[in-house]
């Protein structure tokens, strides 16, 4: 894995030459350091997905002193032995030897998170059922551990960087009959003044393999009642009443997905461009599939703008990998409504909306500044 680069406030720091890379006996993976070791905080944080297990170390400025990655595999116990190889492969690399005061780690994983007791529940991709993953994996390395959901974390590390690294909208042109269609890809983005980190409210809108926000007040992650806040992908909200594996009927979710875009345009590897590129040639179904995604996506963000409205909603997830296309495709669709409704007009959602950095690990990144809080210091 190389070293990830960031603006202010994830610097990263020179790494080594490419032949001190090393690789992790377990399953493969890589792991690196970009720096020497570090006095004071040590922040880790690990994105426990599906495919793989991503870390990173931080120090107290935020920067990047280390990184690793690991395939992840089934099972409590397989999850429990490769969180704790990624960790301490990461203290080794930051060098910080047998101390384990002043160091945190925040863990993010999909499922049904207790972030006060740490526990997991139904993380079906993983096949853990239930898992203590918290209190077992403090126990094994001595230190405090915080866990959250994999999108909030995300959310955390995506709301902390700076408003140079996120990619914004370009101006685009109004009206015509293929309003609904991304322009130009190399147009550039629009800038707009944030208020300070700690001022702000950001929703993170992962669009996945599902749907679902995280929502950042003040540099905190929030976690509502029972922690289903943000689950904006099972709101019964379109018309296609297409089913969804909750057991309703016309989620979000089922028209504003990965999972949603795989079933419209089958077969293809790389379905969301795929689709854009045939209906820019004129292809009927395409076009028509298109519509339906991105109407999707433009509901999903005016409902977060209508009950949280935040200073800056982010877009990420594999779907954005497509880049300022899709941007281009939600803001055509969000001018339909705001030429319709002077209300939505001022609202100026388009404005609002970012791209998450597409090469940065996010989620691990948020999952180390989560973290912090497990052992009491301030994010």
């Amino acid at each position: 894995m190389t070293a990830e680069t960031a603006s202010s406030p994830i610097p990263s720091r020179p790494g080594p030459a490419a032949n001190d890379q090393t690789r992790e006996k377990a399953g493969g993976g890589a792991c690196r350091p970009d720096s020497g070791g570090q006095a004071g905080l040590i922040s880790l944080g690990i994105d426990i997905g599906g495919t793989k297990i991503e870390g990173v170390a931080l120090d107290r400025d935020r920067r990047v002193l280390a990184t690793c990655r690991l395939p992840s595999r089934q099972g409590s116990q397989a999850v429990h032995d490769d969180t704790v190889t990624v960790a301490r492969r990461l203290m080794s690399l930051a060098e910080v030897g047998d101390r384990r005061d002043g160091i945190t780690l925040g863990l993010g994983i999909p499922g049904r998170i207790d972030s006060l007791r740490g526990t997991v529940d139904d993380a079906v991709n993983l096949g853990i059922g239930h898992m203590d993953l918290g209190p077992s994996v403090s126990r094994t390395l001595g230190i405090p551990v915080q866990v959250e959901n994999d999108v909030n974390i995300a959310a955390l590390g995506a709301a902390c960087q700076s408003h140079s690294s996120l990619v914004g909208s370009g101006e685009r042109g109004r009206g015509g009959d293929d309003a609904t269609l991304p322009q130009d890809m190399g147009e550039m983005p629009q800038t707009r003044s944030l208020p300070p980190e700690k001022e702000r409210v950001v929703v993170f809108i992962n669009l996945g393999t599902g749907l679902a926000a995280g929502i950042i007040r003040n540099g905190s992650i929030e976690h509502g009642a029972s922690g289903a806040v943000g689950e904006i992908g099972h709101i019964p909200a379109d018309f296609h009443d297409f089913p969804c594996k909750c057991g309703q009927t016309g989620c979000l979710e089922t028209v504003a997905s990965g999972s949603a875009v795989e079933a419209m345009w089958p077969g293809v590897p790389h379905p969301l461009p795929d689709m854009i590129d045939k209906a820019r040639q004129g292809d009927a179904h395409a076009k028509e599939s298109l519509a339906v995604i991105g109407h999707g996506i433009a509901m999903a963000v005016q409902i977060v703008a209508l009950t949280v409205d935040p200073s800056l909603i982010i877009l990420g997830g594999g779907m954005t990998k497509t880049g300022q296309p899709l941007l281009d495709l939600v803001d055509a669709e969000l001018d339909k409504s705001a030429r319709a409704s002077h209300f939505i007009a001022s609202l100026d959602l388009p404005a609002r909306i970012r791209l998450a950095p597409p090469d940065l690990p996010i989620g691990a990144i948020g999952a180390a500044l989560a973290g912090r809080k497990a052992g009491r210091l301030q994010v």
